[in-house]
């Protein structure tokens, strides 16, 4: 790439030769009407551009299917170089010289479309790229093809990708983007006694995974990464500014920094503006899956710096699962810290999801006094229907395992951990003013839980086995069924209305189909109802006035309200089932009692009131007594 002038076929020629491979001219593929332009003395326009670039990025594509090619194009802005990379990982190869040289082989060549008095205008418009190899025009041709030969195999020994922590996420990152055949090095700090030879203990343990190398030396570490570095973050949230702080003095301008942790969006943006500032590309990349995932393909929610995405893309579709269609359930989802946003939701809905769950167990174990094994066979039959889910699955073989002859799941104390993504879900709902009653029960649940030792004194105090276990187990089965239908659904409705409103006000932009489609397959949510919901958002801009699912609603919805009047009236508590109940109730009810929270506020503080019988807009004040 270059200006006209500047060698880039003659060069071009070379190369291609001594590496055996195809060469083509960009200028070869303008139309007949931009070469009317340029033979005029006339510079393009960037719309004339467009056309060109964009079929020089599908050749790249076929090119490439091909062992590669050599292509010479003066990309003289870096929105060209990203249209032509949008598609292909490019080796950038800049020919840079002064404007008296490029002249002189201007007045020189062949008649040729390119006018010299075109050169200032290019010059004018060149943005010298940041990465890629740089070459001085003053060399002969040979000369140059030598130093480009010699920093291409500089490159080919270097790593493409750079990972540090190595906890279990990030070891089955590396391990997964290792036998993809990219060079991966990966880098764990040493603290004595506590974290040693971390890297090189999980090279050894993988002998059969290629191309990987280990550090727990950090300028090593970049030492071995080809420029511009990716490296990707695998550590826990709080340790991020510091980690970032490590390596800033080593990082350079156009390099890619991604945080793969459960950071909060907010921090993301931050560190995006400021490492923005230094011309280092930074994203917050959500990534679900567990360890399972991690090593053989998760969901990843990109957001941050669009133009550094572009230059990780590729390594981050290998390290992902792949929907029905085989797509990569990875995607760029938007700017500033949307990415990090986006998986703190899916965090939300996760926990709803796995607490519903455990409430459909307790009803069937303790309503209907059913075993274990009674419980997973209908969670098998739900299973192979549009119930499917991941944690349904996972469910599935936990009231399965025993020990010693005894069901674990009896042995394992119910006080619920949590890392923090669904409580920060529940104050990004409040902050933005969005209803997520459910979700946030969810939260609670588990900090409910938590407090073993008083609910055990209470259950003492209060509690008494009021349970009716005369119920038609059948038939109050299949109703659970619908329940648990319409509460997963209300759950998730629920969820995307949290990111439908905060990228409203954010202007992010969000893509509902396509997050529903990356959480398809990979993350922890995937299920049989969010390959439906990617298909909802394509007609629809929410889930519960879908057509579809407006019609099975109306049916379940009885159901729904039965299980949870059985259940609480048998003493079995339902935070979840019963909250996505009363969500609903409040969404469909077009007249609320809200009325009188209205007159209530308006008579002890005079906040004023709307009246349906007047002007729109217009605020009133009663004075009641």
């Amino acid at each position: 790439m270059g200006v006209s002038g500047c060698g880039k076929s003659t060069v071009g020629k070379i190369l291609a030769e001594v590496h055996n491979l195809p060469f083509f001219d960009a200028d070869d593929f303008h139309s007949a009407s931009s070469i009317q332009k340029m033979s005029n003395g006339v510079p393009l326009t960037d719309n004339d551009r467009l056309p060109w670039l964009k079929n020089l990025a599908n050749l790249i594509v076929e090119w490439d299917k091909k062992d590669g090619a050599v292509l010479a194009c003066s990309a003289l802005k870096e929105s060209y170089r990203k249209i032509l990379q949008s598609v292909l990982n490019v080796t950038w190869i800049f020919l840079d010289g002064d404007r008296e040289t490029i002249l002189k082989r201007l007045l020189s060549r062949k008649p040729h479309y390119m006018s010299s008095s075109l050169l200032d205008s290019q010059l004018e418009a060149l943005e010298k790229p940041v990465h890629g190899i740089h070459v001085n025009i003053s060399l002969s041709p040979n000369e140059i093809v030598r130093v480009i030969t010699t920093q291409l195999n500089k490159m080919e020994s270097k790593s493409e990708f750079g990972l540090i922590g190595l906890g279990v996420m990030g070891k089955s990152l590396a391990i997964n983007l290792a036998s993809h055949n990219v060079n991966v090095s990966i880098y764990n700090r040493h603290i004595a006694g506590k974290e040693e030879n971390i890297a090189v203990n999980i090279i050894t343990e993988n002998t059969d995974v290629k191309n990987f190398k280990g550090f727990d030396d950090l300028n090593g570490f970049l030492q071995s990464l080809a420029m511009p570095r990716k490296i990707m973050l695998m550590i826990y949230a709080g340790a991020i500014d510091s980690q970032l702080e490590t390596l800033l003095p080593f990082l350079k301008p156009g390099d890619i920094v991604i945080d793969g942790g459960n950071s909060f969006y907010k921090d993301t943006a931050r560190r995006q503006e400021f490492l923005g500032r230094s011309g280092i590309h930074f994203l917050g990349a959500g990534i679900s899956g567990g360890e399972e995932g991690a090593l053989k393909g998760a969901s990843i929610m990109s957001g941050g710096d669009y133009a550094g995405y572009i230059l990780v893309s590729k390594y981050l579709n290998h390290l992902s699962a792949k929907d029905k269609f085989g797509k990569p359930c990875s995607a760029f989802v938007g700017p500033h810290g949307s990415g990090h946003f986006v998986k703190m939701v899916h965090n939300g809905i996760e926990y709803a999801e796995m607490q519903t769950l455990a409430e459909i167990y307790y009803l069937l174990r303790r309503l209907l006094n059913l075993s274990a094994k009674e419980i997973s066979a209908i969670f098998m039959d739900w299973q192979s229907s549009e119930l499917s889910s991941y944690l349904l699955e996972i469910t599935i073989d936990i009231l399965k395992y025993n020990e010693d002859g005894e069901l674990l799941l009896d042995l394992i104390l119910d006080n619920a951990g949590q890392k923090g993504t669904g409580g920060l879900s529940v104050i990004a709902a409040l902050e933005y003013g969005v209803a997520y009653g459910p979700l946030s029960e969810a939260v609670m649940a588990r900090y409910i839980s938590a407090m073993k030792d008083e609910r055990v004194r209470a259950a003492k105090l209060y509690q008494e086995d009021n349970c009716s276990h005369n119920l038609d187990k059948v038939a109050f089965t299949e109703s659970l069924k619908n329940a648990y239908q319409a509460t997963k659904i209300i759950n998730h409705e629920i969820g995307f209305n949290l990111m439908k409103q905060v990228s409203e006000q954010n202007n992010w932009k969000l893509d509902f189909s396509e997050i529903a489609r990356i959480w398809t397959n990979g993350c922890i949510i995937r299920s049989g109802l969010m390959e439906n919901i990617s298909e909802i958002f394509k007609t629809n801009k929410d889930i519960l006035t879908s057509p579809e699912i407006v019609k099975n609603m109306k049916l379940w919805k009885i159901d729904l309200a039965n299980c949870v009047a059985t259940g609480l009236q048998n003493g079995i508590p339902l935070p979840v089932i019963s909250a996505s109940l009363n969500y609903f109730l409040s969404f469909t009810t077009a007249d609320s009692s809200a009325n009188l929270i209205q007159a209530q506020r308006d008579y002890f503080g005079a906040h004023t009131y709307q009246r349906k019988d007047k002007e729109s807009g217009k605020y009133y004040h009663t004075i009641w007594k």
